[in-house]
Protein backbone atom coordinates (compact mmCIF):
# COMPACT_ATOMS: atom_id res chain seq x y z
CA UNK A 1 0.00 0.00 0.00
CA UNK A 2 1.41 3.30 -1.01
CA UNK A 3 0.77 6.74 0.31
CA UNK A 4 -1.51 7.66 3.16
CA UNK A 5 -4.76 5.75 2.80
CA UNK A 6 -7.68 5.47 5.20
CA UNK A 7 -9.33 2.12 5.86
CA UNK A 8 -12.09 0.44 7.80
CA UNK A 9 -13.30 -3.00 8.71
CA UNK A 10 -16.80 -3.97 7.65
CA UNK A 11 -17.80 -6.00 10.72
CA UNK A 12 -20.58 -7.77 8.80
CA UNK A 13 -17.78 -9.57 6.92
CA UNK A 14 -16.04 -10.80 10.08
CA UNK A 15 -16.59 -13.80 12.31
CA UNK A 16 -13.86 -13.42 14.91
CA UNK A 17 -13.87 -14.42 18.54
CA UNK A 18 -11.83 -12.89 21.33
CA UNK A 19 -8.33 -14.29 20.95
CA UNK A 20 -6.60 -12.45 23.79
CA UNK A 21 -7.41 -11.48 27.38
CA UNK A 22 -9.15 -8.13 26.91
CA UNK A 23 -10.81 -6.01 29.58
CA UNK A 24 -12.61 -2.70 29.24
CA UNK A 25 -10.85 -0.38 31.67
CA UNK A 26 -13.46 1.80 33.36
CA UNK A 27 -10.86 3.42 35.62
CA UNK A 28 -7.65 3.24 33.58
CA UNK A 29 -4.26 3.57 35.25
CA UNK A 30 -3.06 6.44 33.07
CA UNK A 31 0.56 6.19 34.23
CA UNK A 32 0.69 2.48 33.31
CA UNK A 33 -0.88 3.16 29.91
CA UNK A 34 1.56 5.99 29.22
CA UNK A 35 4.46 3.68 30.10
CA UNK A 36 3.17 1.11 27.58
CA UNK A 37 2.88 3.91 25.00
CA UNK A 38 6.45 5.04 25.75
CA UNK A 39 7.79 1.47 25.37
CA UNK A 40 5.86 1.09 22.11
CA UNK A 41 7.27 4.32 20.66
CA UNK A 42 10.81 3.41 21.71
CA UNK A 43 10.49 -0.07 20.22
CA UNK A 44 9.18 1.38 16.93
CA UNK A 45 11.96 4.03 16.86
CA UNK A 46 9.43 6.78 16.16
CA UNK A 47 11.29 10.03 15.55
CA UNK A 48 8.31 12.10 16.62
CA UNK A 49 5.25 11.19 18.68
CA UNK A 50 2.10 12.91 19.81
CA UNK A 51 1.59 12.65 23.56
CA UNK A 52 -1.57 10.97 24.77
CA UNK A 53 -3.29 13.50 26.99
CA UNK A 54 -5.17 12.24 30.05
CA UNK A 55 -8.44 13.44 28.55
CA UNK A 56 -8.15 10.86 25.75
CA UNK A 57 -8.24 8.09 28.36
CA UNK A 58 -11.19 9.62 30.22
CA UNK A 59 -13.34 10.84 27.31
CA UNK A 60 -16.82 9.30 27.76
CA UNK A 61 -16.97 8.51 24.01
CA UNK A 62 -13.73 6.52 24.14
CA UNK A 63 -13.42 2.92 25.30
CA UNK A 64 -10.08 1.99 26.84
CA UNK A 65 -9.39 -1.69 26.25
CA UNK A 66 -6.59 -3.30 28.23
CA UNK A 67 -4.85 -6.45 27.00
CA UNK A 68 -3.24 -8.85 29.43
CA UNK A 69 -0.64 -11.59 29.25
CA UNK A 70 -0.40 -13.75 32.38
CA UNK A 71 -2.55 -11.17 34.20
CA UNK A 72 -0.05 -8.38 33.35
CA UNK A 73 -1.27 -5.34 31.38
CA UNK A 74 0.86 -5.33 28.20
CA UNK A 75 -1.22 -3.41 25.65
CA UNK A 76 -4.13 -1.06 25.21
CA UNK A 77 -6.44 0.33 22.56
CA UNK A 78 -8.42 3.54 22.53
CA UNK A 79 -11.64 3.10 20.56
CA UNK A 80 -13.55 6.29 19.82
CA UNK A 81 -17.30 5.72 19.34
CA UNK A 82 -18.88 8.16 16.89
CA UNK A 83 -22.38 6.72 17.20
CA UNK A 84 -23.98 3.28 17.67
CA UNK A 85 -22.58 1.90 14.40
CA UNK A 86 -19.20 3.56 13.73
CA UNK A 87 -16.05 3.64 15.83
CA UNK A 88 -12.42 4.60 15.26
CA UNK A 89 -9.50 2.48 16.40
CA UNK A 90 -7.80 5.64 17.59
CA UNK A 91 -4.65 4.37 19.29
CA UNK A 92 -3.00 1.04 20.00
CA UNK A 93 0.23 0.39 21.84
CA UNK A 94 1.94 -2.61 23.35
CA UNK A 95 5.20 -3.50 25.00
CA UNK A 96 6.49 -6.03 22.42
CA UNK A 97 7.48 -8.23 25.37
CA UNK A 98 6.64 -11.33 23.27
CA UNK A 99 6.59 -10.39 19.57
CA UNK A 100 5.33 -13.83 18.57
CA UNK A 101 1.98 -12.98 20.20
CA UNK A 102 1.27 -10.69 17.21
CA UNK A 103 -0.85 -8.48 19.41
CA UNK A 104 -1.32 -5.92 16.64
CA UNK A 105 -3.38 -8.47 14.69
CA UNK A 106 -4.85 -10.43 17.61
CA UNK A 107 -6.19 -7.31 19.32
CA UNK A 108 -7.82 -6.20 16.07
CA UNK A 109 -9.60 -9.56 15.80
CA UNK A 110 -10.75 -9.22 19.40
CA UNK A 111 -11.95 -5.66 18.79
CA UNK A 112 -13.91 -6.88 15.76
CA UNK A 113 -15.60 -9.52 17.92
CA UNK A 114 -16.42 -7.05 20.71
CA UNK A 115 -17.79 -4.27 18.52
CA UNK A 116 -19.70 -6.58 16.18
CA UNK A 117 -21.41 -8.11 19.24
CA UNK A 118 -22.28 -4.57 20.38
CA UNK A 119 -24.02 -3.87 17.06
CA UNK A 120 -21.36 -1.74 15.37
CA UNK A 121 -21.11 -1.85 11.59
CA UNK A 122 -17.62 -0.43 10.99
CA UNK A 123 -14.32 0.03 12.76
CA UNK A 124 -12.29 2.78 11.11
CA UNK A 125 -8.51 2.37 11.06
CA UNK A 126 -7.15 5.58 9.59
CA UNK A 127 -3.88 4.38 8.05
CA UNK A 128 -4.15 1.28 5.89
CA UNK A 129 -0.99 -0.51 7.01
CA UNK A 130 -0.31 -3.70 5.06
CA UNK A 131 -0.62 -6.02 8.09
CA UNK A 132 -4.15 -4.71 8.73
CA UNK A 133 -5.26 -6.04 5.34
CA UNK A 134 -5.07 -9.54 6.89
CA UNK A 135 -8.31 -8.76 8.76
CA UNK A 136 -11.55 -9.98 7.18
CA UNK A 137 -13.74 -7.08 6.05
CA UNK A 138 -10.74 -4.77 5.48
CA UNK A 139 -11.57 -1.98 3.02
CA UNK A 140 -9.59 0.96 1.66
CA UNK A 141 -11.75 4.07 1.64
CA UNK A 142 -11.91 5.59 -1.79
CA UNK A 143 -11.75 9.21 -2.86
CA UNK A 144 -14.84 11.37 -2.77
CA UNK A 145 -16.49 11.66 -6.15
Amino acid sequence: MSGYQFARIDLSKTNYERTVDCRILTTPDIAALNEIYRAYCVHKHFASVMPIFDSRYTDPMTDVLGYYDDDQLVAFSLIRRYDQHHALCDQFAWTYHKPKLRLGIETMKTECAIYKARGFRYLYLEQAHLYKSEIDGFEILGPLE
